[in-house]
């Protein structure tokens, strides 16, 4: 492996601001050594009750300094998704490597019940992505591939 290749294996160290409304909260984490996704935990003061259909942004108690060339993703948690229909609103979500506010987690019950955040709840998950930005040319015609322009559903079932 060269010398190049290394370093842009290499993991970065993140910067992360704990607010005083979920300091107690400590950093996300992730549930297990082999888990993708860092847990965003629901850093209200008092328990949130979300009707069926109810939309609401839930803080997280942090602020984080994403490093430039990276992004992250903000995914369900599955169990509250099958169990509870609890997700997020636009999933899944990004937040830009520029953003320096607090994380916010959008979520909407889908399910047939209210459903009640209790402080430190863990409701979503965090994904590190990486991200290239390559420079759009416009071109008066794009190259041909057996699709084509054929779009949903023209791959078959």
């Amino acid at each position: 492996m060269t010398e190049m290749a290394h370093k842009a294996d290499a993991v970065p160290c993140v910067d992360v601001v704990l607010l005083p409304h979920g300091a107690d909260l400590g950093v996300p984490s992730r549930a297990s050594a082999g888990a993708a996704g860092y847990d965003l935990r629901a850093a209200v003061t008092e328990p949130v009750s979300l009707a069926p259909g109810e939309r609401r942004l839930i803080p997280c108690g942090f602020c984080i300094a994403i490093p430039d060339g990276w992004e992250i993703q903000v995914r369900p948690r599955s169990g509250l998704a099958i169990r509870h229909g609890i997700t997020l609103i636009n999933s899944p979500g990004t937040i830009d490597a520029d953003y320096r506010g607090e994380v916010m987690v959008p979520l909407v019950n889908f399910g047939q019940e209210p459903f009640v955040i209790a402080r430190g709840e863990r409701i979503a998950q965090m994904i590190f992505a990486r991200f290239l930005a390559p420079e759009l040319v416009v071109v008066p015609v794009l190259s041909d591939t057996a699709r084509g322009s054929q779009g949903f559903g023209s791959t078959g079932r």
